[in-house]
C-alpha cells in the first residue's frame, strides 16, 4: 500500500546539503512538527557502494543506514524550526547502535526518528530503521546545530 509523499526529493534538496551519492533520502511520508518523521531510502543495485561493499554479496554499510537516519533526524529539526536561521546539523554521536539484518538492493528502508530530547543545540534523537516490518538498525543519534558555512 502507497504512503502519501509530504515531502518529496526536490523539498529535500532545498532543505538538507546532502547531494548524490550521499543524499540518503529519497522522500518523507510522515511528518511530525518538532516531535516525529518517517523517511524512505530506496536502495537499488545503482549505489556506487555496492561495487565495494561487497563484490558479488552486495551489502548496505551499516554507517550508510545510520547516516540515513541522521539525514531523516535533520530534515525533522530543520523543518521543525531551524530552515532558515543559518544553521546546520552535524552527526555528533552514535549510542546503543545495533544492526540487526542486512540491507540490500531492492529494499526500501524506512527511517522511523523520534525526538527524543534538544539540550541548547544538541538534538537528541530515538532512530530505528525498518525493511518489510523488521527492525534492520536501531539507537539513539546526536546532532549539534551549527552555524552554516553555505
Amino acid at each position: 500500500m502507497a504512503r502519501e509523499v509530504l515531502f518529496d526529493t526536490n523539498d529535500i534538496q532545498a532543505t538538507l546539503p546532502h547531494r548524490y551519492p550521499f543524499a540518503l533520502l529519497d522522500r518523507v511520508i510522515e511528518f511530525e512538527e518538532g516531535h516525529r518523521i518517517v523517511g524512505v531510502k530506496n536502495v537499488t543495485m545503482n549505489e556506487p557502494f555496492f561495487t565495494g561493499h561487497f563484490p558479488g554479496n552486495p551489502v548496505m554499510p551499516g554507517v550508510l543506514i545510520l547516516e540515513a537516519m541522521a539525514q531523516a533526524a535533520a530534515f525533522l529539526a530543520m523543518k521543525s524550526g531551524l530552515e532558515g536561521k543559518g544553521l546546520d546539523l552535524y552527526l555528533v554521536g552514535a549510542t546503543d547502535m545495533k544492526w540487526k539484518k542486512q540491507v540490500v538492493p531492492g529494499d526500501t528502508l524506512l527511517l522511523e526518528i523520534e525526538r527524543h530530547k534538544n539540550k541548547g543545540p544538541l538534538w537528541i534523537v530515538n532512530a530505528k530503521a525498518f525493511v518489510d516490518g523488521d527492525v534492520v538498525a536501531s539507537g539513539r543519534v546526536s546532532a549539534a546545530e551549527v552555524k552554516s558555512e553555505r
